[in-house]
């Protein structure tokens, strides 16, 4: 067998009618990257990420190859992934018995969401819930509060529920330790990843040896996690966006010093999948596999992959164990090639205490505006004021753009 041709289909899938309003939020997700590899036996190969894929031409030199030469591969994770749909196909087998030895049938996965206010988090983890999820992730964000954002997903959310905060490995230690502290009150809150930047090991080792929540460390593509799992600084590993290659051997190595694997892969239902064989087979990769499946109102596949008591089953079909849809791909093709529809325009309404307010750009620099660390600030809120046309609008929003914030006099 000998790849024919590979071709590289920006895609733009639909985002999930729940976001209508707050688009603006998931500037990033709305477009992903399709992989079609051809062989000269006639079979097809399919591969998705959430990245810009590469150009045409540069994938020329796997022209003519034998598939089988990239097992193990280095390649962007689409490209790695429509390679053993290829493969596992041509043996009639499930991409995961090209990997290792099978040691789970099930893997646990997570819901995603962008920022989001306090009130909308708790509806973001109400159909969590509802979608058959136990934990859920978001970033936390400067301009909203993360104790306001915890009382909303508990008062909605089951007791064995869980809470994904990634911390965006901003924080100093003087900042997260009393933070962490006042979220250990709340067992929803399962996870803390990335809450320091990737070089203070010593503030991680520090904060892990006092906190009972869980620290997650995000390996991305380019980073070998082996000094950071003898250091002790995490008690999960989170491979994101890395090859299959990187994916199998950091995770053996994860393995081998009995530290959990956490895989995040994004994209739709094939990225998904990809996620699923890989999980597994690595020995430790019991955390929960986050996607972005659950993103989109329409994908490329037949069918998307079920979740069933916080947990999805691995594809047992042949290579990744997922039907393509060209009618489907061709569509989402057609819509990524159009010219693209702009965001609303919006301005945010940031607020502190209820005693400050500015009008900002929609990724304030809070830090900037109030001297406050990310996580140190209690009642801190953005609004959206979407364009109503008038011309008070129009003033504020050229004035936002020029100058990044303006201070509103709440003086009586």
């Amino acid at each position: 067998m000998k790849i024919t041709d590979i071709d590289v289909i920006p895609i733009q899938p639909q985002l999930a009618a729940r976001y209508s309003g707050r688009e603006v939020w998931c500037a990033g997700i709305e477009r992903r990257t399709v992989y079609r590899v051809r062989a000269d036996n006639g079979l097809v190969g399919y591969g998705d990420h959430r990245l810009a894929g590469p150009s045409r031409a540069s994938l020329q030199p796997l022209i003519g190859c034998d598939p089988y030469e990239f097992i193990g591969n280095d390649f962007d994770p689409g490209l790695g992934g429509a390679l053993y749909d290829l493969m596992g196909k041509a043996l009639d087998v499930p991409a995961y018995r090209l990997m290792g030895p099978k040691v789970r049938d099930s893997v646990s996965v997570a819901a995603w969401t962008p920022r989001a206010s306090a009130d909308d988090f708790g509806r973001e983890v109400e159909r969590a819930v509802q979608q058959g999820y136990g934990t859920i992730k978001m970033h936390t964000a400067p301009c909203f509060d993360v104790l306001e954002q915890t009382r909303a997903a508990e008062d909605v959310a089951p007791a064995d529920f869980r809470l994904h905060y990634d911390f965006n490995g901003s924080r100093t230690l003087a900042t997260a330790l009393p933070l962490v502290r006042r979220l250990e009150e709340h067992p929803i809150v399962g996870f803390i990843e990335d809450p320091f930047p990737k070089a203070d090991r010593d503030a991680w080792c520090r904060l892990r040896a006092q906190s009972s929540i869980p620290l997650i460390f995000h390996v991305a593509a380019a980073h070998a996690p082996l000094p950071e799992v003898t250091a002790g600084v995490a008690d999960t590993f989170l491979f994101s966006g890395v090859s299959i290659g990187r994916t199998l051997t950091g995770g053996a190595a994860c393995a081998c010093a009995n530290t959990q694997v956490l895989l995040q892969l994004t994209g739709g239902t094939l990225t998904k999948a990809l996620a699923l064989h890989l999980a597994a087979v690595l020995p430790t990769a019991t955390g929960h596999s986050i996607h972005l499946d659950d993103q989109y109102d329409d994908d490329i596949t037949e069918v998307r992959i079920a979740v069933t008591g916080g947990a999805s089953k691995v594809p047992d079909g042949p290579g990744l164990g997922v039907e393509v849809d060209e009618d489907a791909l061709a569509h989402l093709a057609e819509r990524a090639a159009a010219v693209p529809v702009p965001l609303p325009r919006c301005i945010g309404i940031l607020c502190l205490y209820g005693v400050r307010r500015w009008y900002t750009t929609l990724q304030p620099d809070v830090e900037r505006l109030t001297g406050r660390e990310e996580g140190d600030l209690r009642g801190v809120n953005v609004d959206l004021w979407h364009d109503d046309g008038s011309e008070v609008f129009e003033k504020i929003h050229a004035q936002v753009t020029r100058d990044g914030a303006i201070e509103v006099d709440l003086a009586p």
